[in-house]
C-alpha cells in the first residue's frame, strides 16, 4: 500500500532544515592595532555583548592601524560595521579638512554614533628621580615622546605650547620600551596618551615611582582640549586628582544599519558596562556625562535607547 503523507512529510523536513537555526545579528568592531588598551576594549564589548544578547549579537573585533582608516573605511562598509573614533574626526572628514582634504566622500555624512567609550587621556610621566613636579621642570630633561601616535604628535605640541620646544633632549626609543627606559634611567620620562589607568603607567608607577603632572586651568585652556580628572589613588603613589586633557572617543556606525541593531548594541552596551568595569577600570570613566562630548547626530536605534534612559541629548545629536 502506497504511504500518501510520506512525501508530504518529507517535504515538510526539507522545509524546516532550509530555514535559519536561530535569528543572529552578526557585527564587526574596528578600533586599534591589537597591542592596544583600546583593541582591549573590543574584545571586551564583543564578549559582554554575546552575553547581553544571550548570543543573539556576535561582534567579530577586527585590528586597525588607527582611527583615520577606521573612517575611511566607512565607504566600502556595509551596515555590520562599527568602528572607534574621536568625533573630531568624523566632523573633519565630513568637512574635507586635514587628513580628509580631497578624499571627501557621501558616505561620510551618514555616519552615526551609538556610545562613548574611554577617552584618549593625557599622561606626561615624570620619574621621582627627576624631581620634575611641573612642566616648567621638564627643562633639561630627557623625554620620550613615541612615534607616529596621537599621544607623540600631542606631547611635542604641548611642549611648544608650554616654552618647552628645544628645551628637553627627545629620547629616541619606542614607546613599547618607556617603562624599561625610565628604570634604568636613559629618560626621565615619557608622555602616553590611552584609556586611564594606562598599563604602562600602572607599571611604572608600581615598579620605579612615578609623578604624573598636572594641568593647570590655563593650560588647558592653550591646548584647547578637554579636561579631564583622574581620582586620587589610580597609581600607585597617587595622592592627589591628576588634571589633565583627553581627547574623546566614540563608537560609531552609519545609517546602514537597521534601527533595532543599533538600538540592541546601545542598549547592551550601557547595561554592561558595570561589569566590564569591574573587569577593567578604565570602563568605570565612562558615564553619562560623555554623551556631551559626541558633537555629531547619534543613530536613531540609539536615540530610542537614550530615550527610554531618560538621557537627554542636544539638538545637534538628534
Amino acid at each position: 500500500m502506497i504511504n500518501l503523507r510520506l512525501p508530504l512529510v518529507t517535504a515538510a523536513i526539507a522545509a524546516s532544515l532550509a530555514l535559519p537555526v536561530a535569528a543572529e545579528t552578526r557585527v564587526t568592531y574596528k578600533s586599534a592595532k591589537t597591542a592596544s588598551s583600546y583593541y582591549q576594549m573590543g574584545v571586551q564589548i564583543a564578549e559582554a555583548m554575546k552575553a547581553g544578547s544571550e548570543g543573539d549579537i556576535i561582534v567579530t573585533v577586527e585590528e586597525s592601524q588607527g582611527s583615520v582608516q577606521n573612517v575611511m573605511e566607512v565607504r566600502a562598509r556595509g551596515g555590520d560595521y562599527v568602528f572607534t573614533t574621536p568625533p573630531v574626526l568624523v566632523k573633519l572628514a565630513q568637512a574635507g579638512k586635514a587628513m580628509f582634504d580631497g578624499k571627501g566622500d557621501p558616505a561620510f555624512d551618514e555616519i552615526r554614533a551609538l556610545f562613548p567609550i574611554p577617552s584618549l587621556t593625557m599622561h606626561f610621566v615624570m620619574s621621582e628621580d627627576s624631581g620634575v613636579t611641573d612642566f616648567a621642570g621638564m627643562e633639561g630633561k630627557t623625554i620620550l615622546l613615541g612615534k607616529g601616535s596621537f599621544g607623540a604628535r600631542e606631547g611635542e605640541k604641548y611642549l611648544g605650547l608650554f616654552g618647552l620646544e628645544g628645551k628637553v633632549e627627545i629620547a629616541d626609543v619606542e614607546l613599547s620600551g618607556a617603562v624599561p627606559a625610565l628604570k634604568n634611567g636613559q629618560i626621565d620620562g615619557f608622555v602616553t596618551a590611552g584609556s586611564w589607568p594606562a598599563p604602562n603607567v600602572i607599571e611604572a608607577a608600581a615598579s620605579t615611582g612615578v609623578r604624573v603632572l598636572s594641568l593647570s586651568d590655563e593650560e588647558i585652556a592653550a591646548t584647547k582640549r578637554a579636561k579631564l580628572v583622574i581620582p586620587a589613588g589610580t597609581y600607585t603613589g597617587q595622592t592627589e586628582d591628576i588634571v589633565t586633557t583627553s581627547l574623546p572617543v566614540a563608537a560609531f556606525t552609519t545609517t546602514k544599519m537597521d534601527d533595532d541593531t543599533a538600538y540592541a548594541l546601545t542598549k547592551t552596551f550601557w547595561e554592561s558596562k558595570a561589569q566590564m568595569g569591574a573587569d577593567a577600570a578604565w570602563w568605570n570613566g565612562v558615564d553619562q556625562a560623555l554623551m556631551a562630548n559626541i558633537t555629531g547626530k547619534i543613530h536613531p536605534g540609539a536615540q530610542r535607547y537614550y530615550a527610554e534612559a531618560g538621557i537627554e541629548l542636544t539638538d545637534a545629536q538628534k
